[in-house]
């Protein structure tokens, strides 16, 4: 997607494969200024700066070689002397008032001036890089546009201004992407997080944000992070993933697809357990692909990633305290007000805390279809989760209330799971029965099996029904007129079925 730099290390794509960032209007001016006063250091740093493919492909690499670092001087050092020129020849304040792409062609046209007049040497390909680079320190986010062009690539880790990883096809590699130092690499998380209205500084050291496309966002600045800025990305698909498309990359069987089709279809609460990175809002976004376009939808997000296709959606977002530590809206709060808005369909990205009982009594109200994720290790881990979760609010009920709720409100555990090879799994479709004493019973109608692993170390395994052909849910798949597909499909996926054979 871009191709190797062979005289001068840079930090760009063809502007016409980035994607878009906010507009830049009022920003533009204070993103220039920043940047020149992060510039004039350029000089009396060899800081290594470059995204090609070659490199992001490779698993570790040197990126401090000599031939590298006498590169990048000579980069930077010009790079400085173009960007200086740039500031003192653009009128910020007509800048401010144009659109990204038009701001964009104009620092595009004035810089390939500049070059001009102060005849400096470079080939074609050189100077269209600069250009690029120039561009995106000012309207973009530097060095890492070239990263969130990529689609293959679904993390984003940046440890300091000298050390960036990416995760590609389940594997965390090492960059050679560096920013050109600890102001650098500060101003562009302030502007990530600008754009959703958030700030970070050493006041307010941690914040969550996203991104336009809806990338979930983490940045925690010094002085709690030690070694400068640490900035997490975690990239989401241009192209919203499908069930059709998890059953081609492996991660449900096609049976194990209509299954989860027609819990989405019946209403059923479902609650999708796994652990960080397994893959959980993914397969959130695949069920909401099945309800239907006349249901009233409202979703509840500490940052709003959720990529619903129906037209009928209302999106809620928390908000943070401000400077003096008033104005905070929780998860609790939009769950409650949600309540309030004659919701068909409650989804909540990640259920975390006491919100959790509030998920509980939304679904026992008449909202059948509710969706939450939460991190647990397993179904039966995800169910002692909620109910911690329940007493982290401070409900002095007893465990047996607790439990009675759960059972009453959730009717399937569906988890997903990051295997040791990095490819991900969903590994338990499991039916809560009811209670027996004190016990939660619940009943696993499709698991995924490990065979072994092949000469790659690719984990080998398969998806299959344990046998039961009549679950609860087949009641509710009666009501919607999905019965015969529901036993189809656990009958499609027994192992002792020929035709799954």
């Amino acid at each position: 997607m871009f191709g190797k730099r062979k005289s001068f290390g840079g930090n760009t794509q063809n502007p016409t494969q980035v994607a878009p960032v906010a507009p830049a209007t009022k920003e533009v001016s204070s993103a220039l200024a920043a940047n020149s006063a992060a510039q004039s250091s350029a000089d009396d740093t060899s800081n290594t700066l470059s995204a090609t493919a070659e490199k992001v492909s490779d698993s570790s690499f040197n990126v401090n070689d000599d031939s590298a670092a006498a590169h990048d001087e000579e980069y930077y050092h010009t790079k400085s002397t173009v960007f200086n020129a740039l500031i003192d020849s653009i009128d910020l304040s007509q800048l401010a008032t144009m659109e990204i792409e038009a701001a964009r062609e104009e620092i595009r046209d004035i810089v390939a001036e500049i070059i001009s007049l102060k005849s400096i040497i470079m080939t074609i390909s050189e100077q269209e890089d600069l250009l690029d680079d120039i561009c995106n320190d000012v309207l973009g986010y530097g060095p890492l546009e070239p990263l969130l062009a990529r689609d293959d690539i679904s993390d984003i880790m940046v440890n300091g201004s000298q050390s960036c990883y990416i995760e590609v096809g389940g594997r965390v590699k090492n960059t050679n992407v560096r920013f050109r130092d600890d102001a650098h690499l500060m101003n562009v998380c302030q502007r990530i997080v600008s754009q959703v209205g958030r700030r970070v500084d050493e006041s307010s050291p941690i914040c969550d944000a996203r991104l336009p496309d809806g990338s979930r966002v983490n940045v925690i600045a010094p002085p709690l992070a030690i070694d400068g800025a640490a900035l997490t990305i975690r990239k989401f698909k241009k192209d919203k993933l499908t069930l059709a498309q998890l059953v081609k990359f492996g991660s449900i069987s096609p049976a194990g697809s209509d299954l989860l089709r027609i819990m989405g279809r019946v209403r059923a609460n479902i609650l999708i357990s796994g652990g960080t990175g397994s893959g959980k809002t993914t397969l959130l976004n695949c069920l909401t692909a099945f309800i239907d376009k006349d249901e009233r939808i409202i979703t509840c997000e500490d940052s709003a990633e959720l990529q619903l296709q129906q037209p009928h959606v209302v999106r809620l977002e928390t908000r943070p305290p401000n400077l003096e530590g008033e104005g905070e809206i929780t998860m609790r709060d939009l769950i409650k007000n949600c309540l309030r808005m004659r919701p068909e369909r409650i989804i909540v990205g990640e259920v975390r805390g006491p919100e959790a009982f509030d998920l509980l009594q939304a679904m026992n109200t008449g909202h059948d279809g509710s969706m939450g994720t939460l991190h647990a290790n397993s179904p039966r881990e995800a169910l002692a989760r909620l109910e911690s979760m329940i007493t982290m609010g401070g409900y002095s009920l007893p465990s047996r209330t607790i439990r009675e709720m759960i059972v009453s409100s959730i009717d399937v555990v569906v988890q997903a799971a990051r295997l040791r090879d990095g490819s991900r799994r969903i590994t338990h479709v499991t039916e809560i029965l009811g209670l027996e004493g004190d016990v939660i019973v619940t009943q696993d109608i499709f698991l995924y099996d490990i065979l072994g692993e092949d000469e790659n170390s690719n984990i080998i395994g398969q998806h299959r029904s344990t046998g039961i052909t009549k679950p609860k849910v087949t009641e509710r798949a009666r009501y919607f007129n999905e019965e015969a597909a529901l036993v189809r499909a656990l009958e499609d996926a027994n192992i002792d079925n020929p035709q799954s054979a």
